[in-house]
């Protein structure tokens, strides 16, 4: 290891001590989020890895978007039922931020990282609106305004809950390419998307299920869902509730179909440009488990460009890495959309 990488990496672990409320929830099966009234709940592990199968080969079917259509655009927001609602009132109406363009005719969708801040991403959102893009900046299910009260995290998006897990990142998926439905029924005739993390891996779900996005840029990458949760330093509280109660490989199986490296596949043939943008010293997607990706597409043979940060996860959003990021990601879209 070198000097800079440890200094990084060094660097990466203080800002992980930032969040004072990090809390350990208590492990869940979660049954009530992925079955229906029929299944078999005697082997919950078992019941859970049955419908994960169903999910992926029915992935089209699980990842549609079609909601009440009840979109509301004012002062630039927007707000949308959620396809797939929950049991919390605040979490079913989409709340979204939009940069609208007067004559663009292309627009990118913004998905950031877990646990965003209010102000995450605007910044980029601001940039693309003067290059010509009109930007929605999504607000992921538990986050701000859509938290349920008393919530100081969005502790519900990922937690040792594997049902609910399942369901928040296909409610993810299904808004991203409900708001998609929107833009093109406003006009947009290219669109991309742009995810950071977490929001890469729904970003990248979205872009497979959906022919028409026309490219995207995923912002850290990552074969398995569960492998980011087990080994990765930002999840470390999850994995934590996870421990004692189920497996790796158990739990890879529990979550393939929120994994990326499942729908790979369904970019063959396809002409779609995309860009996967990479930390060489990050702590949370960690390099073997971006290596696997990269691996997967050259044996299929597909087309994707790369970009390498001289950096880590957390240090991605930091003086000078941000800018260089943001350099990458608005460069390709501007190249691909305009």
């Amino acid at each position: 290891m070198s000097l800079y990488g440890d200094w990084i990496r060094a660097w990466e672990r203080r800002l992980t001590h930032r969040d004072p409320h990090r809390r350990i929830l208590p492990f869940e099966w979660g049954l009530d989020w992925i079955l229906d009234g029929r299944a078999n709940r005697s082997d919950p592990l078992a019941a859970v890895k049955e419908r994960a199968r169903e999910f992926l080969e029915t992935s089209p079917d699980f990842y549609r978007a079609g909601g009440g259509g009840d979109f509301k655009l004012s002062d630039g927001r927007l707000t949308f039922s959620t396809p797939t609602p929950s049991p919390f009132l605040e979490n079913n109406t989409v709340r979204c931020r939009v940069w609208r363009v007067p004559e663009a005719r292309s627009a990118v969708i913004v998905v950031p990282q877990w646990n965003a801040s209010m102000d995450s991403h605007v910044g980029l959102c601001r940039i693309l609106a003067r290059m010509g893009l009109t930007a929605v900046r999504i607000t992921l299910p538990y986050h701000e305004g859509r938290a349920p009260h008393g919530m100081k995290r969005a502790d519900y998006l990922v937690s040792p809950n594997i049902g609910r897990t399942i369901h928040a990142i296909r409610q993810s998926v299904c808004e991203v390419l409900e708001a998609a439905a929107w833009l093109r029924d406003r006009g947009y005739r290219k669109i991309g998307v742009v995810g950071t993390s977490l929001g890469s891996c729904v970003a990248y779900l979205a872009f497979t299920h959906d022919e028409r996005i026309e490219t995207g840029v995923f912002n850290h990458v990552s074969a398995y869902f569960a492998d980011v949760v087990w080994t990765g330093l930002a999840t470390r509280f999850v994995r934590w509730g996870l421990e004692g109660n189920i497996g790796i490989e158990d739990l890879r199986e529990c979550w393939a179909p929120l994994s990326p490296w499942f729908f790979i596949e369904r970019l063959d043939g396809l002409e779609r440009p995309h860009l996967m943008i990479t930390a060489r010293h990050d702590l949370t997607f960690l390099p073997e488990l971006t290596a696997h990706v990269f691996q997967r597409y050259a044996e299929l043979g597909l087309a994707v460009s790369r970009a390498d940060l001289p950096c880590g996860h957390y240090t991605t959003e930091r003086f000078p890495f941000k800018y260089l990021d943001g350099w990458h990601i608005c460069r390709y879209v501007r190249r691909h959309l305009l």
